[in-house]
């Protein structure tokens, strides 16, 4: 018997939702790399929604941080947040229900902060049984320290580490569809 343990599914557009945790006003100026954060986000949810993957966005006690920036809340028509006082997205009761409804298992996690909300919502996910795959490049922390080491600790508890242009060709599996050719600006 192998020691080698098997590579997880690959990411299918049928089983994947992508969660959006706290890109909130109030953070703007306090995560290291905000800027590339909110571009590769922004890229993974225009996929998702050209796609039809569902998106759930959360935002972290907005009365006191503030609501989902703008680069983002643009890009729903209707904006709709789940708002949260854990810090794990499972904490809260309304997302695990949102999370049951897409029927999804495979989860597509972006946002911040990686040591906090990110990597306990991700052992959450774990531990319930789903797929859990990190957009590295569209997630921070307020220092690139406790970046690492959530990072670091996520890699430890099996959570795949991809960039939103490896999510993304990951699902497409191959080039020359029309669902290629629609979101082919976002692959650059």
């Amino acid at each position: 018997m192998s020691d080698t343990p098997l590579a997880p599914d690959r990411l299918d557009r049928k089983r994947c939702c992508l969660v959006v945790v706290d890109l909130q006003e109030r953070f703007r100026d306090l995560i290291v790399g905000m800027d590339g954060v909110l571009n590769a986000t922004g890229r993974l949810v225009q996929f998702c929604r050209q796609l039809e993957i569902p998106v759930l966005v959360t935002e972290h006690y907005p009365r006191g941080l503030g609501v989902t920036v703008p680069e983002v809340r643009e890009l729903f028509r209707p904006f709709t947040a789940l708002e949260k006082i854990h810090f794990s997205c499972w904490g809260n009761k309304g997302f695990r229900e949102a999370l049951a409804k897409t029927g999804r298992d495979q989860i597509l996690l972006c946002g911040i902060e990686a040591h906090v909300c990110i990597y306990q919502t991700a052992a959450d996910l774990l531990r319930d049984g789903k797929q859990v795959a990190l957009a590295t490049d569209a997630v921070s922390s307020c220092s690139v320290a406790n970046r690492d080491l959530g990072l670091k600790r996520m890699a430890e508890l099996g959570v795949q580490s991809m960039g939103a242009q490896m999510i993304m060709f990951e699902i497409l599996h191959r080039a020359g569809t029309d669902d290629f050719k629609a979101v082919s600006p976002l692959l650059k």
